[in-house]
């Protein structure tokens, strides 16, 4: 007979599972005996979903399709044998159409993918594989316990089309007119399939990837945080990073916040009241020039690792900056001044040319010397325009903000017979955050600032420190047509964040456990975007709300920006607002409040919500923008009063400080320094110090009275700690501690306070001893000392004994009463009443305890990271002549004269050995540590990287 086949090209019926729970495709089959051939294309951003579950025929199994993590896997688990699994390509959840293809023959199985016949898995398995009766593809019905629909993971959700079955396409028109197998929660003829991650809103380079209803950011190595990426995981001066409390090192910086700008590298000097900002370049040496002329200059540029834009952000941020300029010239000309062209000049920001130099003004040809007619001749306005044969130099510094920082030097004159230069531009430095303390304090509920339109369409986030006692105000508002952006303080402890994009308002509320309205400072940060709406006050647990994933997701406001106030007539804000911050960028308050009536620049009152950042007895001291912490009365010093003051103590050295009674005031001193004075009656001791050594016995602390009494701390020989009171009444006390060897060259702190008749005694911050005296009577101090007493005192044979060499080792912030006699040796040995004997040399004990010797002498002081060349010899290394020989012979004459004069000075120094105890003297270098010492503890390479004081 005649056969005739009928062939067509299937209809592309694109269909979209909806519903992660509920959608699926049900489609029947045609049992064939030969075995199984299904095919179809699909489309997803999900990782997971069922693809097609079915109950093979002649009680074979189930057979599964399934995404699991991105790759396709096959699985037909059968009852009567092991299961048969087969996987396949990766990553298939990228939103492309894939192929799948799976063909049985009778006992093998092949699945391919993408029509990839080369990669092609195949299977086999000990019974016959046949085909299904029914094919559920995407997910199976609701509350479906039938054996024909098995789903190991998350219903599919994306979009399918080309489905075959046994070799035969499938209509699913038909399956939408109901004249063909069964569905639930379809989209059919449509692939709605969306593709999230473009355009790509995760900002600062976050990678985007979604899923079927959201996108996600990976911020990784970004320098950036948050749902989209948006906010800076960087602090934007250093003057927020002291405000953390940190000490000085290397940090990033981002000036701009969440701004387009990235972070910056910098170093932090945060050891002075004003913290300094720093950022070198790449040429950090004195460099000689020669042979340049105006026809063949001499060009250098300069690289800081940065964009000039974060450069000139960090800059205008900051309150003053400076970069030093030095030109070491011999013959050879700079500016040319008065009157001719410059032979030099230099290049900043905006890449002008300025014939200006260091010390000068803008716009004014001259040098620091021409300025303070101060010119080695007086025709000229630089040193450098004498045009002398010797070496002088102009050097100052370049300190005009719109000029910096300096990206190009330019020399000319170099090229004649004798001419050399040598050039050295400093770092750029800045201190002060202009905006960090920028206030605004509003007295009226009708006061408000006004600002141009918060743009933030996509992105926004608001952050700002506040103080009041009203129990309610809107802290900012910006409208639009209909949309809004307001936060506010809804109740005493209640801050809403309210948000309208044109879906409906949006309410983010954080509740305090404690009233927010009690004048102290609240730090408030509110951020929305496409994924969320936040709002984060002080350390509390931040609010998150989800935005719907569909619906508006643009921002439109077109009013100004109201701060304090609002322009929806509710109720303004009374208080102050601190360090306002609106995507990165800060709005100057002070500056609108000078302008603005019923509103004042500047808000009083930081050291009530701050105060507790001054330790150890330090006392915060209000200041108009900001605060600062008094040292003067505590053993410690730095920023918040955290860094120890210490000192290396050699065999011998003694620290003796008077106490007289009364005790007059220096008539010279000055409020800060006359605060070591004290009273010398004294009804308690508050004693705090540490100690480091490895020597036994030792005498660490020293107090006598005008009646004979005492008060001394020791180490015994066993390295065990004594504490021995002599009293007038109850005569000789001690109170040892013997819970270890105290010399181990390990850092010890000692508390001692007395307070009345209760003594207590605490070692290491543990409690060691509690004592009650009968009666106590320790007035009319006299004297403390700190190692060797020197003075003629009767002392009892232990303390004689401990007093041999008196302290060898590390004490540091020692502290009696609020006295700190230490600080008061190293800092104030001109006015405080103390008196120094033998070597005592400035240190850190706990950088020795730290420390690797081997590493100590290569790292770069704290205060200066970039290293500075001693200006007193410019050209040591960089500028050399012929004079270099006869500087040679010079040094060797000389060399061999002090051999001679040191071999005469030692005899000297023996033969007056035995009359050291009664002498002081003033050493200028101090060679090293007492023998003894050194020998069980090497802190000589340390001891050579510290400031060095000596006192008579």
């Amino acid at each position: 007979g005649n056969v005739t086949f009928s062939c067509s090209e299937p209809q592309i019926v694109p269909i979209t599972f909806v519903s992660s729970s509920r959608s699926y495709l049900l489609l029947p089959g045609t049992p064939q005996i030969d075995g199984l051939s299904v095919s179809f294309q699909f489309r997803t951003w999900n990782k997971d979903g069922l693809l097609l579950s079915t109950e093979l025929s002649e009680n074979s199994g189930p057979l599964l399709v399934y995404l699991r993590g991105g790759r396709l896997t096959l699985l037909i688990q059968k009852v009567t044998e092991k299961p048969v699994e087969i996987s396949a390509g990766t990553n298939l959840h990228d939103g492309l159409w894939h192929s799948v293809n799976i063909n049985a023959r009778r006992h093998r199985i092949t699945l391919t993918l993408d029509n990839n016949s080369a990669t092609a898995a195949h299977a086999t398995t000990v019974s016959r594989i046949y085909s299904g009766n029914s094919y559920y593809f995407g997910g199976c019905p609701d509350n479906f316990t039938d054996s024909q629909c098995l789903n190991p993971v998350a219903a599919f959700q994306g979009c399918m089309r080309l489905i075959f079955i046994d070799n035969q396409p499938k209509d699913l028109v038909l399956v939408q007119q109901g004249s063909l197998g069964n569905f639930s929660d379809l989209h059919i003829d449509l692939c709605g399939i969306k593709d999230r991650c473009l355009p790509n809103y995760c900002e600062h380079g976050g990678k985007c990837s979604q899923s079927w209803t959201t996108f996600y950011c990976d911020c990784n190595d970004t320098g950036y945080m948050g749902a989209t990426c948006h906010n800076s995981i960087y602090e934007q001066s250093c003057e927020a990073y002291r405000h953390q409390g940190k000490t000085s090192g290397f940090f990033y910086i981002d000036s701009d916040g969440s701004g387009p700008l990235g972070p910056l590298r910098v170093f932090c000097n945060i050891t002075e009241d004003k913290i300094w900002t720093a950022v070198q370049h790449n040429i950090t040496e004195l460099t000689k020039v020669r042979g340049a002329d105006p026809e063949k200059p001499y060009t250098m540029s300069f690289n800081y690792n940065s964009s000039a834009e974060q450069l000139e952000a960090m800059i205008n941020n900051a309150e003053y900056c400076e970069q030093e300029a030095a030109y070491h010239c011999k013959k050879s000309r700079l500016l040319n001044t008065p009157n001719g062209m410059p032979f030099a000049w230099w290049v900043g920001r905006a890449n002008e040319k300025h014939l200006y130099w260091g010390g000068s003004l803008p716009g004014i040809q001259q040098c620091a010397c021409g300025l303070e007619e101060s010119c080695l001749d007086m025709r000229y306005f630089c040193n450098c325009d004498a045009d002398r044969e010797e070496w002088t130099n102009d050097t100052g510094l370049l300190a005009f903000k719109d000029h910096l920082p300096v990206t190009q030097i330019v020399i000319t004159d170099t090229n004649r017979s004798n001419s050399e230069a040598a050039w050295k531009i400093g770092p750029l430095r800045c201190y002060g955050d202009r905006q960090f303390w920028s206030a605004a304090s509003f007295n009226t509920e009708a006061s408000y600032l006004h600002f141009p339109t918060f743009h933030a369409e996509f992105s926004a986030d608001i952050s700002f420190f506040f103080k009041t006692t009203a129990v309610a105000g809107v802290f900012l508002e910006n409208l639009g047509i209909k949309d809004f952006i307001r936060v506010e303080i809804s109740s005493p402890k209640e801050i809403t964040f309210s948000v309208d994009v044109g879906n409906g308002p949006t309410e983010a509320t954080v509740q305090s456990p404690t009233p927010l309205n009690d004048n102290q400072w609240h730090y408030v940060r509110a951020e929305r975007n496409l994924k969320q709406t936040s709002l984060q006050v002080d350390s509390l647990p931040k609010k998150v709300l989800e935005a719907p994933a569909e619906g508006h997701f643009r921002l439109q406001l077109n009013s100004q920006l109201f701060v304090g106030g609002t322009a929806s007539r509710q109720k303004g804000f009374l208080g102050c607002i601190r360090s306002l911050h609106l995507n990165g960028q800060k709005l100057d308050l002070e500056e609108r409040a000078k302008m603005t009536p019923g509103v004042k620049p500047g808000c009083p009152g930081h050291c009530s919500s701050y105060g507790n950042l001054c330790h150890n007895g330090g006392k915060c001291v209000e200041k108009y923008s900001g605060y600062s912490c008094d040292c003067t009365n505590s053993a410690y010093e730095g920023p918040f009063c955290k860094e120890e003051v210490s000192a290396l103590f050699e065999a011998g050295t003694s620290i003796a400080y008077l106490f007289q009674e009364p005790y007059p005031v220096t008539k010279n001193a000055s409020t800060a320094s006359s605060a070591i004075y004290a009273d010398a009656v004294m009804s308690k001791e508050n004693i705090a110090f540490s100690f480091l050594t490895a020597h036994t016995p030792s005498l660490l602390l020293y107090i006598n009275t005008y009646f004979h009494e005492y008060l001394a701390v020791i180490l015994s020989k066993n390295g065990s700690l004594q504490v021995r009171y002599k009293l007038t009444k109850d005569g000789l006390l001690i109170f040892t501690i013997d819970s270890g060897n105290f010399a181990n060259r390990e850092l010890h702190h000692v508390k001692i306070n007395r307070e009345g008749r209760e003594l207590v005694i605490q070692v290491d911050q543990v409690l060691k001893l509690k004592h009650n005296f009968s009666e106590i009577d320790f007035k009319a101090i006299k004297s403390l000392t700190l190692g060797k007493v020197t003075d003629t005192l009767s002392l009892d044979p232990e303390i004689s004994k401990a007093n041999a060499y008196g302290f060898i080792g590390c004490l540091s912030s020692v502290q009696y009463n609020h006295i700190a006699p230490l600080k008061a040796a190293l800092r104030h040995p001109s006015v405080a009443p103390v008196t120094v004997k033998g070597s005592l040399t400035e240190s850190s004990c706990a950088s020795i305890v730290e420390a690797d010797v081997n590493t100590v002498t290569t790292i770069y002081s704290s205060s200066d990271p970039f290293g500075k060349t001693d200006e007193r010899e410019p050209l040591t290394n960089a500028v050399r002549s012929d004079s270099a020989v006869i500087g040679g012979v010079i040094a060797v004459v000389i060399f061999i004269t002090f051999c001679i004069i040191a071999i005469m000075s030692r005899f000297l120094y023996q033969h007056k050995q035995a009359h050291r105890s009664s002498q002081t003297k003033e050493k200028e270098y101090p060679e090293n540590l007492e023998s003894s010492f050194k020998a069980d503890i090497d802190m000589q390479n340390t001891a050579s990287e510290c400031k060095r004081e000596y006192f008579i």
